[in-house]
């Protein structure tokens, strides 16, 4: 099993998670976090780290986000390594609060 990131990190992307990962396995878009499944060794660190409660273990992804799963493996492909936090967006707290927000995701 390996963790997900899903919809609460579009355009907030927090990276506290990014910190307290041991193998450096999120990656970075415009305005979302991914994780690469491949390199998730399933520690749980980064569960309680993110603010917007955007990471899931896969097996309890809601129904509704489950589409994520994909998403997080193909962007990972894509994706640089992201290794050291830095400061959210400007607005990610307002953005935080925002339902519905894949169709704001930048690849």
């Amino acid at each position: 099993m390996t963790y997900v990131v899903s919809e609460s990190c579009i355009k907030c992307k927090y990276t506290d998670c990014v910190e307290v990962c041991p193998v450096d396995c999120f990656r970075e878009g415009p305005n979302f976090l991914v994780i690469d499944p491949d390199e998730c060794i399933d520690c749980t660190l980064c569960v309680a780290e993110c603010p917007v409660e955007a990471i899931y273990a896969e097996d309890d992804l809601p129904e509704s986000m489950r589409q994520f799963i994909a998403l997080n493996a193909e962007l990972a492909k894509m994706w640089k390594p992201i290794v050291e936090k830095h400061d959210a967006s400007a607005d990610a707290d307002e953005w935080s609060k925002v339902k519905d927000k894949l169709r704001f995701l930048e690849r």
